[in-house]
């Protein structure tokens, strides 16, 4: 008796954009532009167009296997452009335009790529870095008076074939940010992607809809955008990309003028947009939840958010998990504000102590943080030995995981200050600090002691117009840190410097701060 068998389906990212042009054709994706002006096409149009980009990308000689990259905003010329590259079977790597093109420059050598794909405002940035990779053999302007693109009824004419290889085939290329150490290369597969993109869809997780509206401001060049470009067309919603414009101006502008029901992003934009609703005593009546990750919430923003009736859901990722971990359900209202929520289907979490061992007691216990699953790196790019062990990835975080599953992130590993043999955790004082109203944003390293070793000293970015006394952010210091955890000394800043993906940037702060003044005899 011959057994059944169900068909052969590869699970490709082209898939998505397939299903949004056939089921969803006018459902749009919607660009920010200059000075209020808004970009528009339904899925259908936006399909055509990118399979007409692919084609004209084969005559330039790029096929399966091969790297582009691109430089670019949150656009739908963007978007067109990840989908043509992806379903053609080529690889897209995304570079940062907020880093220099030297930097740039070395990572697409190192994935050898051969079409460098930009927006016209980063035209002069992407010569630059076509200049100092040689192997760079064009580039391209998908936007703007500049495009070198055709129009789009000419690429709309133009037709080639999707997703005819196999789904381990790789298709985009990410290199983690860098704050904590030398950038490194994640490949994303079509697999991988498709099975972040039924997860990142789950009720208990982003549970977009096709009624939702979804602002995507997280940049496409961070960890795929957290997969929100596969996943909004997935399902048929509306895709919203501020361009270049992350003010809260703008952003406010957007929400109101697209009826956003759903944003997400980094909390450094959240702050810039309620900052300006505050100010200017404005409404969003259309937004539900906002969805943020990155880096950590600070409570007095979640709390000014909450009390417009706006959902705050935390999650947790990396890029090295393309990137979801974990998210706080959408609609629990016992949730504790500090956790980064429970880990979607398809991600499974460990907790170890410093030497990888599992600890035997594995909830209500703070250890080393590893995951494992079909979305999470297994080997760097370019690397030969394995980023795993047994099968786990160690993530670098200090966690722990509660009686019912929610993750809290205590730390990072590399970031604990070693004074006097015992350790510090720094995420456990600027949990404290950033629980202060006059405190947006604040960040705490080691400096060097030459009886201790190291000790802690504070950095804050007070709220406009405010000043938070010393002894005020000392006093609530106290209250669930050990004395001898106290910064030595409190410092102000205009600004807290962030890295590229909207992350404090420790690795700057230390260089200009972890060293011991030297005194100057009078």
């Amino acid at each position: 008796m011959t057994p059944g068998s169900l068909q052969s389906y590869g699970l490709t990212v082209d898939k998505f954009l397939d299903h949004a042009a056939k089921w969803h054709p006018k459902a749009e994706i919607v660009t920010a532009g200059e000075d209020g002006a808004v970009d528009r096409a339904g899925y259908e149009d936006v399909r055509a167009r990118s399979q007409g980009l692919s084609a004209r990308l084969a005559e330039l000689g790029i096929g399966y296997g091969d790297t582009v990259a691109t430089l670019a905003w949150n656009s739908r010329a963007h978007v067109e452009t990840w989908f043509a590259i992806m379903g053609m079977g080529a690889v897209c790597q995304t570079l940062n335009p907020r880093l220099t093109a030297s930097v740039s420059a070395a990572m697409v050598r190192q994935a050898g790529v051969r079409l460098l794909v930009a927006s016209a405002d980063l035209a002069d940035l992407a010569r630059n870095i076509a200049e100092d990779a040689s192997e760079i053999e064009a580039v391209l302007i998908i936007d703007g008076a500049q495009a070198t693109l055709p129009p789009f009824e000419a690429l709309a004419d133009a037709r080639i074939d999707w997703g005819d290889f196999d789904e381990l085939s790789p298709c985009g290329l990410c290199f983690t940010s860098g704050t904590t150490g030398d950038p490194k290369g994640v490949t994303y597969t079509h697999r991988g992607n498709y099975l972040h993109t039924l997860r990142l869809l789950q009720a208990n997780v982003a549970a977009i809809c096709a009624s939702d509206a979804v602002l995507v401001a997280v940049p496409m060049f961070h960890a795929n955008a957290w997969g929100l470009p596969f996943a909004v067309p997935a399902v048929g919603g509306k895709l919203v990309l501020p361009g270049r414009h992350l003010d809260g101006e703008s952003l406010a502008r957007l929400i109101c003028s697209e009826a956003v029901t759903i944003a997400v992003g980094v909390p450094t934009v959240w702050l810039a947009l309620f900052d300006h609703l505050d100010a200017h005593a404005l409404e969003i009546p259309s937004l539900r939840r906002i969805m943020v990750g990155g880096a950590p919430m600070p409570q007095a923003l979640m709390e000014r958010i909450e009390r417009r009736g706006i959902e705050v859901q935390t999650t947790w990722g990396m890029t090295e998990l393309s990137p979801l971990g974990t998210a706080t359900p959408p609609g629990d209202k016992d949730r504790n504000p500090l956790t980064a929520g429970q880990p979607a289907f398809g991600v499974d979490l460990l907790v170890t102590d410093e030497n990888g061992e599992p600890l035997k007691r594995q909830r209500e216990a703070e250890g080393h943080l590893w995951v494992r699953g079909p979305s999470v790196v297994d080997r760097y790019f370019g690397q030969t030995e394995k980023a795993t062990r047994g099968g786990w990835f160690a993530t670098g975080d200090l966690a722990r995981i509660d009686s019912a599953g929610n993750l809290t992130l205590t730390g990072r590993s590399k970031d604990l200050i070693k004074s006097g043999g015992e350790w510090i955790n720094p995420a456990q004082i600027e949990a404290a600090v950033t629980a202060h109203p006059d405190v947006a944003m604040a960040a705490v390293i080691g400096r060097e002691d030459p009886k201790w070793g190291e000790r802690p000293i504070l950095l804050i970015e007070p709220v406009e117009g405010r000043s938070p006394s010393d002894a005020d952010l000392l006093s609530r210091i106290r209250e669930t840190c050990p004395s001898w955890w106290l910064p030595d000394e409190i410092i102000a800043m205009n600004a807290v410097p962030l890295a590229a993906t909207g992350k404090i940037d420790k690795l700057t702060l230390r260089r200009e701060f972890g060293r011991k003044p030297v005194e100057v005899e009078r």
